[in-house]
């Protein structure tokens, strides 16, 4: 299941109408008979309390939460490849991938290797898009450069278009998603440590984003 958290639940847009009431301004002008338009605004102001009690629950006990940490010195040394060969006027290694400026690398450390994919969490300030590329088990960044035959498919992609509210629902491709999660369940239980790119366009800036994953150990 795919989740995101908001920092902040969105609001109704005035002069939208919800639950057969056009909110205009202060006042709520009733389009339907009034007998009828009480008990359908109850019954949906329910559903509404509900879903906000659910998004705001706690995880169950048994649940693994990792989150997504960026590798500050990875990053850096990667940076550093990239000014060394504008220096130096060499070209790439034959399928080399490159850190873009726009880009960080971050990690996930598997304290647990038996895990299944739950949830994940995610929260973004303002607007933007961010997208996470992993990296398969073969890169030693110590050792090797990253290549591209190493990016995993499909990406996770998170975004708020400019024109939508700073506090409308992020969007996301969730079959891409859960697929993209699974694979890294998959890696976990040979891996210790995962890398992955982060990529933040359009305005995104890493300081506003939280990213974490939630796990349940496998029986």
């Amino acid at each position: 299941m795919w989740h995101a958290n908001q920092c902040v639940r969105p609001k109704v847009p005035r002069g939208r109408k919800e639950g057969g009431v056009a909110t205009t301004g202060s006042r709520a002008t009733s389009t339907q008979p009034r007998t009828r338009t009480r008990t359908r605004t109850r019954t949906r102001t329910r559903t509404r309390t509900r879903t906000s009690e659910s998004d705001m629950a706690e995880p169950p006990s048994d649940t693994v939460g990792l989150t997504f940490r960026e590798d500050t010195a990875l990053t850096k040394m990667m940076r550093l490849r990239v000014s060394s060969l504008q220096r130096s006027g060499q070209k790439r290694q034959d399928g080399e991938r490159l850190l873009l400026p726009h880009e960080a690398v971050y990690r996930l450390d598997f304290n647990i290797q038996g895990l299944n994919f739950s949830r994940w969490c995610f929260s973004l300030s303002g607007h933007g898009r961010v997208t996470i590329t992993g990296i398969s088990q073969n890169w030693t960044p110590d050792l090797t450069h990253l290549m591209t035959r190493q990016l995993l498919e499909p990406i996770g992609t998170f975004w708020r278009n400019a024109d939508d509210p700073e506090d409308s629902a992020i969007k996301c491709l969730e079959a891409d998603m859960q697929e993209f999660c699974e694979r890294i369940a998959e890696l976990a239980k040979v891996r210790k440590v995962m890398y992955f790119l982060f990529a933040f366009k359009d305005g995104a800036e890493a300081a506003n984003l939280s990213c974490s994953l939630e796990f349940t150990p496998e029986i």
